[in-house]
């Protein structure tokens, strides 16, 4: 029997069983790399009540930021809530609790929540209101020239998700990826922490033409691929070299 195919038309029908309450992966970092149309979709679909886990929940009212806009946040968890007015005002509010990591830290708990690690301890943001509430203990490290030092480290949890949104550079049919530079940030991670990956491609080629020293994340990590379109690929910050 034929393996079923992971080739979907489009994002919402690779999204068509996502249901209120979903905890959600998205790859990007600021809008940079984001899966478009997967956000799209999700935005249109009308469900409620997401757990939205990213760097950042999309940045000046663009992006994520749709999501906020029309109520579908219940949680955000990530490490970046500047250039985000949305997201200010809803937390202000009351509206939208936020939970924020450190970036290293974050891209940690989604690496653990993949490999099936349920927490981690830390020293990153001890004593710091990233700490309160949460387990402390004290090892025993190398320190300066091997000598052992006592640091204090907090407990941190793994993090996983019932989807994980993620746009490729170049997809195959059966789920083997390039990314793009440094577009690929967390997305391979998230990849592994969710229970389902879709993938926004904007290349779909036959299996077997990504040679295998390319791939960035194997297919296994893949169940859903579709092509993506007419890109926005939004320039936050705008930088040019100005004439002397």
């Amino acid at each position: 029997m034929p393996a079923r195919s992971k080739i979907y038309p489009d994002a919402a029908a690779a999204l068509a069983d996502l249901r209120d309450g979903a905890r959600l992966m998205f790859g990007g970092f600021g809008l940079s790399g984001n899966a478009e149309a997967c956000i799209a979709a999700v935005a249109k679909s009308g469900k409620q009540g997401f757990t939205i886990i990213s760097n950042n929940c999309g940045n000046q009212r663009q992006g994520l930021a749709v999501l906020l806009q029309q109520r579908q946040v219940k949680k955000f968890i990530g490490s970046f809530v500047g250039g985000n007015p949305d997201l200010e005002a809803l937390m202000l509010k009351g509206e939208v609790e936020v939970e924020l990591s450190p970036q290293g830290t974050f891209a940690e708990r989604i690496r653990a929540g993949g490999a099936g690690i349920g927490g981690f301890f830390t020293p990153t943001a001890v004593g710091t209101v990233i700490a309160e509430g949460k387990d402390e203990r004290t090892f025993s490290v190398p320190g300066p020239e091997g000598t052992p030092i006592e640091r204090r480290m907090i407990l941190e949890t793994g993090l996983t998700a019932d989807f994980a949104c993620i746009r490729a550079k170049v997809a195959d049919t059966f789920g083997n990826l390039r990314f793009y530079r440094t577009s690929k940030n967390f997305s391979p991670l998230m990849a592994m922490a969710a229970r389902v990956t879709v993938v926004e491609a904007e290349q779909i080629v036959e299996r077997g033409a990504i040679d295998p020293d390319d791939v960035h994340l194997p297919g296994v990590f893949v169940k859903r691929i579709f092509q993506g379109r007419a890109f926005n690929n939004v320039i936050e910050q705008r930088t040019v070299r100005k004439r002397a």
